[in-house]
């Protein structure tokens, strides 16, 4: 059997805990750990019983150029583990800074690369300062690549014709012993405050929701500046904040509090928190671009608009009505149920490593 070296050097948020799903579950069948003692799920980490290097990266700005000089020692430090470990294939879940800069040399040595790609572009309002540069590196270094969507498949089969394309849907990184809690919204959006993800659709789109259900209630959570990306919303009627980093721990309470999620992206590649809210049997109303609608099965797990306030508001009033919300629920549920499932996507993903070191 392939034998996989994990390779993860990021510090918290979603990619952190979808690189500990996969840990886990690829840890019956054999993997080693490349990880960041700086990860806050470190603990979590060092509790899977497999070989594990755990390497220093960065806190901030300063540390972060200063490990520039440490990018060679850090270099050889990760090949000369893969190769004690035996390993056939170094699978990179998420991108990180320094990942453009150690990549090649794995190739040069003749350890198979392998990359996670969450994105072929940058969001529209995020940094984009050399992300062309740093993704062009991956992939020419790549053996094969995993994508988590058929957008972001099609665009990294236009920018690098011929390599082996690993189609794996998202799974729900929920944190072990999540339990449901009492609704305290009807609708929640979660996750970082951005431009792309439409806030400001969320923000026109509630007033026509009030208008027609004065009772309703929207649950803000997340980091970001929300007063620029969606000026306003915080005073409308029926709307609570909660304006910080959310830790994991937390993350599943909040979404599990609403009677639906609320995805009014602009713009995606696909959302790490929509499998989350199916997982807890919570309905999604979401934007129709980028991969949302292949996460959100429209009629069955949630309901899937036009990114357009009038559209929006409607498809949050009909998720209002009890009888609908429930066979949505359901819907979510079965969804959620094959998407928690990670020794499935594992296995598939194993699959598709194998075969594309075959070719």
């Amino acid at each position: 059997m392939t034998r996989i070296l994990l390779w993860y050097w990021g510090r918290r948020g979603g990619g952190a805990q979808f690189a500990l799903s996969l840990a886990r579950a690829l840890a019956p069948d054999g993997v080693a750990l490349s990880v960041s003692r700086q990860n806050t799920l470190i603990d979590a980490f060092r509790a899977i019983s497999v070989p594990r290097q755990e390497v220093t990266t960065f806190n901030g700005i300063p540390s972060f150029a200063a490990g520039f000089a440490r990018l060679p020692a850090l270099g050889a430090a990760l090949r000369g583990f893969a190769r004690d470990q035996g390993v056939d294939v170094v699978l990179s879940a998420m991108g990180h800074p320094w990942t453009p800069f150690l990549a090649p040399g794995l190739a040069r040595r003749g350890l198979a690369f392998v990359p996670v790609i969450h994105d072929a572009k940058p969001h529209p309002g995020d940094p984009a300062l050399l992300f062309d540069w740093r993704l062009d590196r991956e992939l020419a270094a790549a053996r094969a690549a995993v994508v988590l969507s058929d957008g972001v498949a099609a665009a990294i089969a236009a920018r690098r014709p011929g390599l082996k394309l690993i189609r794996l849907p998202l799974g729900a990184h929920l944190p072990l012993g999540t339990a449901p809690t009492r609704r305290m919204a009807d609708f929640v959006f979660f996750g970082r405050i951005r431009r792309y993800k439409g806030l400001d659709l969320l923000r026109d789109a509630w007033p026509l929701v009030r208008a027609a259900h004065p009772t309703a209630t929207l649950h803000v959570a997340g980091e970001g500046d929300l007063d620029a990306c969606a000026p306003g919303l915080a005073a409308l009627p029926g709307v609570s904040l909660d304006r910080r980093w959310i830790d994991d721990a937390e993350m599943a309470t909040e979404v599990a509090s609403a009677g639906a999620l609320v995805v009014p992206y602009r713009e995606a590649s696909q959302s790490g928190v929509v499998p989350i809210a199916l997982a807890l049997g919570v309905p999604v109303v979401a934007t129709a671009v980028g991969g949302l609608a292949a996460q959100v099965a429209d009629g069955t797990t949630g309901l899937v608009v036009a990114p357009e306030a009038a559209a929006l508001a409607q498809a949050m009033g009909r998720m209002l009505d009890p009888a609908l919300r429930g066979r949505l629920a359901a819907g979510a549920r079965a969804e959620g149920a094959r998407l928690s499932d990670w020794g499935a996507l594992a296995g598939q993903l194993r699959a598709g490593i194998e075969e594309a070191l075959v070719r």
